[in-house]
């Protein structure tokens, strides 16, 4: 089996790499993984050492700005830093629940003030009667993602 480099494999049509022996296509397929595993351990460590090195500094920023969270600039050296410490907002579902049912007791409509969606797991759905399904069902949409394939090499 010719072991083929990254570099080649992204200059090989998809057509070629198809028309190579599985065992082939699953080295490709662990190389590349490992490639990726390599790459995303690289920048959470570099991640780590930025957080190290600025994490004060922006801090310092946003307070002189007023502020906890969101977007800072400063400048090290050469080098223009843009220092993003996201807003991530969590809501508790019960207290919501109650809140939107006390709104439409008062006569009021709940979707003026709060974008509401409903899930219903599939583990669920499958488990259903039918007689529950079928009244569910003109409401699920189902759709696919991306294909995946898992290779293995089988014991000789």
């Amino acid at each position: 089996m010719n072991r083929i480099s990254p570099d080649e494999v992204l200059t090989t049509p998809a057509g070629e790499l198809a028309a190579l022996a599985s065992e082939s296509l699953f080295q490709l397929k662990n190389d590349a993984a490992d490639l990726l595993a390599a790459a995303k351990a690289i920048v959470e460590h570099v991640d780590r050492a930025l957080d190290l090195k600025y994490a004060d500094r922006a801090h310092q920023l946003r307070l002189a700005a007023g502020k906890d969270t969101g977007v800072v600039h400063f400048d090290d050296g050469h080098v223009r830093i843009t220092a993003d410490l996201p807003k991530k907002v969590d809501w508790d579902q019960t207290r919501l629940a109650e809140l939107t049912r006390r709104i439409a007791a008062n006569g009021d409509d709940p979707s003026e003030y709060v974008d509401i969606s409903y899930r219903i797991s599939e583990t669920k759905f499958n488990a259903w009667p039918e007689s529950l399904k079928s009244a569910f069902a003109p409401a699920r949409t189902l759709k696919t993602g991306k294909p995946g394939f898992r290779l293995a090499l089988l014991q000789e």
